[in-house]
């Protein structure tokens, strides 16, 4: 059984997720609320955002990044280069980092991790490089650790995410097309070696086409695993 230690952890559609720490802090990963289909209309403006995590600089990752950043003013963690066009638009309190690099914010400790995968930020018909895409271990209060893998291909190295961090919960894309489909997050959830995840990144437009439904069948054969299927607007407590 996961232990989640007083944190909640709510899916707002595709790869976007908020986790309200026991103290009623909000964390937000990959904010993109307004424009994404699959978040439920309750939960598009939320009332509070204490720290982002941004993992790229897709417009379906950080939609919604600058508006929240100036409406809230959260700490935000994301690459330099991705910080910088922050900056420029006028987004204050980021703490760039890079990957194998952590640091402490606020109750979390963060640790960037490798994602292979594409990062550019469309701005005034232009491509912005917003540095390499990434993933996240967030250690939560009470110990509870979280590994957001960000939109990636599986990759070897995820064993050693898996043995280095230990996370409890990974949060796995599953949709295929732009990401891993069920058949290479199954070799992920492997190499993580992880006991419970929440698929993500599928569903939202036609083309993801990877189901929980298919990763499950393809792991069913590992002990204690629990694909936690979670519907847009519900959580993990």
């Amino acid at each position: 059984m996961l232990r989640m230690r007083g944190n909640r952890l709510t899916w707002l559609g595709h790869a976007t997720f908020q986790v309200t720490t026991p103290s009623g802090k909000a964390i937000l990963f990959d904010p993109w609320l307004t424009g994404n289909p699959s978040c439920p209309d309750a939960l598009k403006k939320p009332t509070a955002v204490d720290i982002m995590l941004l993992t790229h600089g897709h417009s379906d990752h950080m939609g919604d990044a600058v508006a929240l950043g100036k409406q809230f003013q959260p700490d935000i963690i994301a690459m330099p280069e991705f910080g910088g066009w922050l900056g420029s638009k006028g987004v204050s309190k980021v703490h760039g980092m890079n990957k194998g690099g952590t640091q402490k914010v606020g109750e979390i400790e963060v640790t960037m991790v490798h994602a292979i995968h594409s990062s550019g930020i469309e701005d005034d018909s232009k491509i912005v490089y917003a540095g390499e895409a990434a993933g996240y271990v967030v250690k939560f209060p009470g110990g509870l650790t979280v590994y957001h893998a960000g939109d990636t291909a599986v990759f070897g190295d995820m064993k050693i995410i898996g043995e280095l961090y230990a996370p409890e919960l990974a949060l796995l894309p599953i949709g295929d097309h732009y990401t891993m489909g069920p058949r290479e997050a199954a070799l992920a959830i492997r190499l993580l070696s992880v006991k419970h995840v929440v698929p993500m990144h599928y569903g939202t437009f036609p083309v993801l086409t990877g189901r929980p439904e298919r990763l499950r069948e393809l792991t069913q054969d590992i002990a204690a695993l629990e694909i936690h299927a979670l519907r847009p607007g519900e959580s993990l407590t």
